[in-house]
Order: C-alpha cells, then structure tokens, then sequence
C-alpha cells in the first residue's frame, strides 16, 4: 500500500477511474469520495470505486495522506484552499484538471506550512461523463503530466506523487510551468472540441441521416459536458484562441488552393497531414 487513506474529490469519469484503479493496484488501503451529489457517491460505491463517502468536505479530507480533486477547472483551486483547512501536515493534493495556470497562481503560496499541492493533468478521458462511465484502466499508459517545481530535483512531494500516477498505469511526463502545458493543451486537446463542436453546428436536422462514420468520429467530442468545456475555454482563452488562428490560417489555405484550382498544392497539404496523423500511431 502506498497510501492508508486517499480522498477523491469529485466521484465522475476521471474520479470513479481513480478511485477503481486505486481499489484494484491496492494502492491504498481506503479510498473516500466527496461529491456535491448523493446519487453520484452512492453509484461510485456500487460499482467499487470508493470504500466510504461524504458531501461533507472537511470529514472527507480528515486524515487523507492524498486528496485528488478531480472537479471542473474552475473549482479545483478553492477546494483544495478550502480542504487544506482540514488536513494534518504531510498531506498532498493533485488534481487532474485540464488547465494548470489558474489553478496554480489561485493557490499560490496559500496553503499551509507542510501541505503540498503537485498539479497533474491525466491525458485519458471521454466525451462520455459520469461514474457510471469510470474504468479501472483508463489511465493505463496515458501520458500523465506533472508540473515541476523550478530548476533541481524533484521534491519529495512530486517523486511521491509521481509514484502515484505512475501506481495507476500513467505514463508521466514533467513539464517546467503550467504556462507551457496551456499553450500544448489547447492545441492537443481543446482545439479538437472547439472543431468537433463547430463540425456539429454545422450539420442541417434535414441532413443527420446522412452523417456517416466520418462525421460521427469528427464531432464525437461534441458530446461532452458543455458546463465542463466552457471552463476549461474560460481558463485557457489567450491559448485557445491562439490554437484557433492557426486552424482557421489551415481553413483559409484549403480554400485558397481550391480556388486556385492547383491540385498538385491540394494533395500536397492533404498528405501532410496525413504524414502528422500516421505519425502518432493508432
């Protein structure tokens, strides 16, 4: 066991997965979960992804050696600010929100002496929401990414935070400052919802019966929790909208060589692309 006690903040997708794959690499010997609604704590309990649960956060929190919030972006730093009233020293927060700056400038250098906040971001997820939806593998060789403290060695806290998100099946990867994992995040993640959603707009009611498998996988990200999405646009706008000039730069060009009638030019881009996608793998 690593842990004799791990509080998980927010029992969804990410938080329901945790807490299973936590219960299965018996990592801890007690996994809690705290969520604003009953319904979902006790979903989480039935399908073996908490042991014990409470909308109560300070009860949750109490005598957690790790607390993982796992909420929308706009909320994880004042939970943890709010939790770590509640802790004893050496307890260590992470989260697995998709933006980092705002959440790290919000807690800052506000937590308490001996409590420890290493921010994390795991690259796993689905348009789909929900605990019900939670796997015990989601996280098994995804890049997890942590945000190092500046220049030297890692700290305790990190190597043991590491050591968790590596427990979990996570493929762990440091980035410097959680300026440099906005700038990458909203090209490898949030773009792809921003062009799944306008994909989707797009579509006539008339024409839905005609959408095929393309289409289906172009905008399957569509699907996910807008409340949850225009957080994490809201706190990555400078980013977002930069990641969006460089697709709309790529639209205004496919439309120019289309005019220009220059076929040669169109295959070109089109097999650059093809070059960048075949090179991630399937």
């Amino acid at each position: 066991m690593q842990f004799d006690k791990i509080t998980v903040i927010g029992v969804g997708l990410i938080g329901g997965s945790i807490g299973l794959a936590v219960r299965g690499r018996k990592l801890a010997a007690r996994v809690v979960g705290v969520d604003r609604d009953p319904r979902a704590l006790a979903r989480a309990t039935g399908l073996g992804a908490i042991d014990a649960y409470t909308t109560e956060l300070a009860s949750g929190v109490k005598d957690a050696e790790l607390v993982v919030v796992c909420t929308p972006v706009d909320s994880i730093a004042p939970l943890i600010l709010a939790a770590a009233r509640h802790v004893r020293p050496g307890t260590l927060f992470t989260d697995a929100g998709s933006t980092k700056r705002n959440v790290v400038e919000a807690v800052g250098n506000n937590l308490p002496r001996g409590i420890h906040y290493v921010p994390a971001h795991p690259i796993a997820g689905s348009e789909k929401s929900g605990v019900e939806n939670a796997r015990a593998d989601l996280f098994h060789r995804r890049a997890v990414v942590l945000i190092g403290s500046h220049g030297g060695s890692a700290s305790p806290a990190e190597q043991r935070v590491r050591q968790f998100w590596e427990g979990l099946g996570g493929r762990v990867v440091t980035m410097a400052s959680p300026e440099e994992h906005d700038r990458a995040l909203a090209s490898t993640s949030h773009l792809p919802h921003v062009v799944a959603a306008a994909v989707a707009r797009v579509l006539p009611p008339a024409w839905r019966d005609l959408s095929g498998t393309g289409f289906r996988d172009v905008t399957r990200l569509a699907s996910g929790d807008p409340d949850l999405w225009a957080a994490i646009f809201q706190a990555n706008t400078a980013p977002v909208i930069s990641a969006v000039n460089a697709f709309r730069e790529q639209l205004d060009h496919f439309c120019e060589l289309l005019q220009r009638g220059d076929g040669a030019a169109l295959v070109d881009w089109l097999a650059e692309a093809k070059r960048g996608r075949d090179a991630l793998g399937s």
